[in-house]
């Protein structure tokens, strides 16, 4: 009994005298917090600057895991290529409507929140999410810790590579302006009349559908045979993107070998409704688009991506 008392005695002296060398302080918690690294703060001024001012858009660097499928195993986002690829962004796709249709458009009308994941996200049927966007509001980028910005590559030549260059059109260019054609898509709806231009699509097994061979059908790529709307978006993303050389490429895979241009004149008939559609609806040239995000991309090279002024 004199034993335990004795170490009762001993726990709360020393709880005491704990107490005692801890004066409270009301401005500052007893636990400690993280550090806060100094290039994620100018980072988030800088974007406070440059997305959410201008734009109305956060922009998630960091992960956020209710953000993401939790059915796939992912990884956060490297903060220094996060930074290279935001201001990428800002300046080939971003300015490029804002040069063209000036700043409110995008801030009415683009997504409100990116996401960026720092891995691929692999589904099981084996293709690759390379974004998606939720209901029009955040649009979700992956495989930023792939980017090299010292060694950036925009395919100019070929529209069906698949070589070892990460091609920054492939894993982000092309799926922006995909998931932004669908919400203009979803604001104002689009001519029935594309629907009517080729109607077998391949709703179940569009994955089996290879890129250069999807043209023969009526398609710029494999997923664009899954189904109309993603059609819409994939032929609007391929032709803005797309250079002369690439787009001339698309359509000539697009001709069968016994001379047929069925799938040819399909994907143009489907490019003229785009047009129309984004001229009537939006106000939005698409060829002054396209000549603006082409130049831009031509420029990410000369680009300073590691400043954040």
């Amino acid at each position: 009994m004199n034993t335990i008392k004795i170490f009762l005695f001993a726990a709360v002296a020393a709880l005491t005298i704990a107490c005692s060398n801890d004066d409270v302080d009301a401005n500052n918690s007893i636990f400690p917090t993280r550090e806060e690294n100094t290039d994620s703060t100018a980072f988030d001024k800088w974007l406070n600057k440059n997305y959410t001012e201008p734009y109305n858009i956060r922009f998630n660097y960091l992960y956020i895991d209710q953000n993401s499928d939790m059915g796939y195993n992912v990884s956060p986002a490297d903060i220094k290529k996060s930074i290279a690829l935001a201001k990428i962004i800002k300046h080939v796709w971003l300015d490029a409507y804002t040069e063209l249709m000036g700043p409110d458009f995008l801030k009415q009308h683009c997504f409100r929140e990116f996401q960026l994941i720092g891995s691929a996200q692999h589904k099981n049927d084996g293709s690759i999410v390379l974004g998606f966007a939720e209901g029009g509001i955040r649009v979700n980028l992956f495989q930023v810790n792939y980017l090299d910005p010292a060694h950036l590559y925009i395919e100019q030549t070929n529209p069906f590579a698949s070589g070892s260059n990460f091609d920054l059109n492939r894993a982000y260019f092309h799926t922006m302006h995909h998931e932004f054609a669908h919400i203009l898509t979803q604001l104002k709806d689009y001519s029935t009349d594309f629907r009517t231009i080729t109607k077998e699509y391949h709703s179940a097994d569009w994955v089996n559908v290879k890129d250069e061979d999807a043209g023969k059908e009526g398609y710029v790529t494999g997923y664009a045979s899954s189904e109309y709307n993603e059609d819409f978006a994939e032929v609007f993303s391929c032709y803005v993107t797309d250079t002369d050389v690439m787009w001339q490429k698309r359509l000539a895979q697009a001709v069968a070998a016994n001379g047929d241009e069925t799938g040819k004149k399909a994907i143009l008939a489907k490019l003229s409704i785009i047009r129309s559609y984004l001229k009537d609806s939006w106000g939005v040239d698409i060829d002054k688009l396209r000549t603006i995000v082409l130049r831009r991309a031509s420029e990410v090279n000369s680009l300073d991506l590691e400043t954040l002024n």
